[in-house]
């Protein structure tokens, strides 16, 4: 069996790898279809060598497709929308499986091309998109991206590498590139939390577009901080963070009910900056987007309205991590899934019994 993996963004790469990995392990072909126009080669071309997966770095989705139709594979796994489903060939199944269980309504959107098939996470996610698709095939499998954590495969980040101290507890902060709290933190803010390791994981985009230059600056001035470690364009993968980290600070990522999945304290930092076409009269475009109650989680944590209420919110969570542990698990529920670490293996037992039959 031939698969291949439509990678729009390099950074889908840590939702495919578990997958990968198993068909590798189970003997069928993959490659990987990078595309050029959205990354950087020169940025990704290691990352992707390491995975030793033949990878196919196309122009745009034309050629994509141009590659598709030549090599037939017998699956396409996507991550995002793909316009020339229709003009592949009638043997190749598509299957659709999310980079990230969003909060925006692209992810239900993403399925109005339909596919062969799309996988599914958590129970309330199912049933919203059969509702809106009732005639297209959805399957619920879980989220693949965490069965390394799930199965105790990950090892996390090296500490005495990192030159960080294992005895303090560890702060992850995820900010998403938009709406973003980045620019909302102090330059100094490593310096208030002296006590904490503090990793820091933004988002692809504020390092690979030119309008997040001021993120960037952010993350120099951080960089300086003894106990800070700022992870690189490079580190595609959150899960080590999540691995070593006590408590995730965010406010608009996916990353929130990843982290709530581990059964972890989650700060939603409610005081992100919005760009000017959402502001003032303009605010019905924020709403548009990310619907009423989506950027704000509702009770999967604690939310905060300034950094000054960090200071104490922090280790009071970390004291008290109980607090909102029955919200964790109706969000896991509904929006994650099975947390048994078999994501990837109902995957790809449904890709290779379809193709059995």
């Amino acid at each position: 069996m031939l698969v291949v993996f439509d990678t729009v963004n390099v950074y889908y790469l840590p939702q495919y790898t578990p997958i990968i990995d198993l068909l590798k392990q189970k003997g069928h072909q993959v490659k990987l279809a990078c595309y050029k126009n959205k990354n950087k080669k020169a940025s990704f071309e290691d990352v992707v060598a390491k995975m030793q997966l033949e990878c196919l770095w196309v122009a745009d989705d034309n050629d994509a497709l141009s590659h598709y139709i030549q090599l037939k594979p017998d699956w396409i796994i996507f991550g995002n929308a793909f316009r020339h489903v229709d003009e592949l060939a009638t043997n190749t199944k598509t299957a659709q499986i999310g980079h990230g269980v969003g909060p925006k309504p692209s992810y239900y959107h993403k399925s109005a091309i339909p596919k062969t098939v799309r996988f599914m996470e958590g129970s309330l996610r199912l049933e919203t998109i059969k509702n809106l698709y009732p005639d297209d095939q959805f399957v619920q499998t879980g989220f693949s991206k965490l069965d390394p954590i799930f199965n105790q495969q990950e090892k996390g980040l090296d500490y005495s590498e990192l030159q960080l101290d294992e005895q303090k507890p560890t702060i992850l902060y995820a900010p998403t590139f938009n709406p973003s709290s980045l620019e909302r933190f102090p330059n100094n803010w490593p310096e208030d939390f002296s006590d904490y390791n503090i990793l820091i994981k933004p988002h692809t985009f504020t390092y690979t577009r030119a309008r997040y230059k001021k993120q960037r600056d952010k993350l120099n001035c951080w960089a300086r901080f003894a106990n800070t470690y700022i992870a690189s364009e490079q580190d595609l993968s959150l899960l080590p963070f999540m691995q070593n980290a006590d408590i995730l600070l965010s406010e608009a990522s996916s990353t929130l009910f990843e982290f709530a999945a581990l059964d972890k304290p989650v700060i939603v930092c409610n005081f992100f900056k919005l760009k000017w076409s959402y502001r003032g009269p303009l605010k019905y475009r924020f709403e548009n987007r990310f619907g009423k109650d989506n950027v704000l989680y509702k009770d999967i944590g604690l939310h905060v309205n300034s950094y000054g209420q960090l200071l104490t919110a922090i280790p009071d969570q970390l004291n008290n991590p109980d607090q909102y542990r029955t919200n964790r698990l109706r969000f896991t529920e509904d929006h994650i899934g099975p947390t048994d670490g078999k994501a990837s293996l109902r995957i790809v037992k449904f890709l290779e019994d379809s193709i059995s039959r």
